[in-house]
């Protein structure tokens, strides 16, 4: 358990022997700003005046009283009822012991025992992945990194919309582009795909089959052929380039596997007393819970809206033993959330079975202006073309340095940058920096942790102390940055220490090998909290 973990449950006993209880939520511990203010802070009794009917002062006194105080120097009241909690060293050295016998375990959330379904990026197997599908997939697979650290069971998944009408198009465009190598005309779509990289796959359709499907070629029978064939070599990019950026699936799920063995009459039939017609469409009664108007199903003409399918979808995730959904959607999903989630009601889950994380839109800076096109192909800028210009740690760093909710300007200056002002090169050379000193020191790292006094070192104890706490934070709020502010505190304390501070003296080994301790502990936690945003640490910069 960490300090604030265990300040926690010092202070709820004291107030269970008060005959006064609450929920662990209700003890807010905060960091003290400065040193005269001790360690750590509470308002808990300020908290508590209404309800108790009495001053904050003197329920501040009561549960000091009540209190186990053998983890502090001291226990002081201030202002209109502050208590201020002056630690022991001993009780802020116990993290390095700690984190250097559990390793990269440390900071592990309690086994949750549930399971989340995160599904990120989906994006249709009909191109190539830009900039936005790559926030998308660094938030998502960063989200899921950190839900597992925080002890739940995570299944990432990968939804194929190969159900509709893109896949018609990119079909057809195939097909144009293959008959194209023979001469033969034949029109692509309207809302077809002019990219080279279909033309490419025409290319490799010609060198494997030859000839075999220019007879005939103005009857569609063919078309199926088409569009699997441009389908599976897309997919098969797609999952390329996303590993190469250190994001992977468990699961990859196609939309015409959900629209199998009647699942959609099926659904239909079930929400019948849900479902009403007009003007021939079928509309879903979504404003019985959540949503603003009711939506509608399946279409005049009898096809079905994009929303049936996605229900149908989303209850076969909830089927597969998983007790909560995650979407990592465009911001302009922002209309789907509630009639999502009032969709899921309707089959007996709560408003909460379903979370969905929205990302906006991000924009390549360089020299102040916009990039759209990549200075390697001459197109539209694409994931790889990023990961190749910048580096993957630069570009899964800054995607998951800002709330998903905001705008992003990427700054393809600042991420080539090789000096502190680059956040993930600061981070990565205050890691590299420790190595250094671990791998020159002939001193072993040593246990008199009694040593470790200065305000410097307390401080760095206090922030390794924080690290599951700010774990369960960011895997509670969806919130991957804060994993980033905690990096770039912890660097930051790492590369003031250094600085000031000779940490291998041959004249003291006994206070060289505790701060190599303190150090070797520091660069677990920043290796492993780096693997949590997929960033290396380099053991060398």
């Amino acid at each position: 358990m960490d300090n604030i973990g265990m300040l926690k449950q010092i202070i709820k006993n004291g107030l269970e022997s008060m005959d006064v209880h609450v929920e662990d939520s209700f003890i807010v511990i905060e960091e003290s700003k400065e040193k005269s203010h001790g360690d750590y802070a509470t308002n808990v009794a300020m908290k508590l005046a209404s309800q108790l009917k009495k001053s904050p002062n003197l329920i501040a006194k009561d549960l000091i009283e009540n209190m186990d105080k053998s983890n502090f120097d001291k226990i002081e009241i201030a202002g209109p009822g502050f208590i201020n909690f002056f630690m022991k060293v001993e009780s802020l050295t116990n993290v390095i012991d700690k984190i250097l016998d559990e390793g990269e375990n440390f900071g592990n959330g309690a086994p949750k025992n549930k399971t989340v379904n995160i599904e990120y990026v989906s994006a249709n197997p009909t191109g190539d992945l830009h900039i936005g599908h790559a926030r998308g997939a660094a938030i998502g697979d960063s989200l899921s990194r950190i839900l597992k650290k925080a002890g739940y069971n995570v299944i990432r998944e990968y939804y194929i919309n190969d159900a509709g009408a893109q896949i018609d198009n990119l079909g057809k465009s195939l097909k144009s582009r293959y008959l194209e190598l023979f001469g033969i005309s034949y029109p692509i779509p309207e809302d077809g795909y002019q990219g080279e990289d279909v033309k490419e796959i025409a290319k490799k359709l010609k060198e494997e089959f030859g000839d075999k499907f220019t007879k005939n070629y103005d009857s569609d029978d063919d078309l199926q052929f088409f569009k699997d064939y441009g389908k599976a070599l897309e997919l098969e990019k797609i999952k390329k380039d996303l590993k190469e950026f250190r994001v992977e699936f468990d699961v990859f799920t196609s939309e015409l596997d959900v629209r199998k063995n009647d699942s959609i009459p099926h659904l239909l039939e079930k929400e019948k007393d849900h479902i009403y017609e007009q003007d021939g469409a079928l509309f879903l009664k979504t404003t019985d819970y959540l949503d603003d108007k009711d939506r509608v199903i399946v279409k005049s003409d009898g096809s079905y809206t994009y929303f049936l399918p996605d229900i149908v979808y989303h209850l076969d995730k909830l089927s597969r033993n998983a007790d909560s959904l995650i979407d990592v959607l465009g911001a302009d999903h922002h209309g789907y959330i509630n009639r999502m989630k009032s969709a899921l009601m309707m089959n007996g889950y709560s408003e909460n079975a379903l979370d969905i994380v929205l990302i906006q839109m991000v924009r390549i800076m360089k020299g102040g202006e916009e990039v759209k096109v990549s200075k390697r192909t001459g197109n539209a800028l694409k994931l790889r073309d990023l990961s190749y210009e910048v580096g993957t740690d630069a570009c899964r760093y800054f995607f998951a340095e800002r709330a998903s909710t905001s705008h992003l300007d990427f700054n393809l200056d600042l991420a080539l940058e090789r000096n502190s002002s680059n956040p993930v090169y600061y981070a990565q050379y205050a890691y590299a920096r420790i190595q250094t000193v671990l791998t020159l020191s002939e001193i072993e790292p040593n246990k008199h942790y009694e040593l470790l006094t200065n305000d410097d070192e307390l401080s760095i104890m206090k922030c390794l102390n924080e690290y599951a706490k700010i774990i369960e934070q960011s895997a509670n709020e969806k919130a991957p940055y804060k994993i980033c502010n905690y990096i770039q505190k912890l660097a930051t304390l790492i590369h003031s220490f250094y600085a000031k501070y000779r940490i291998i003296d041959k004249d003291n080994s006994e206070l060289t090998g505790a701060r190599l301790s303190l150090m070797k502990a520091c660069s677990i936690v920043l290796k492993d909290s780096l693997n949590l945003i997929g960033v290396d640490a380099p053991d060398k910069m």
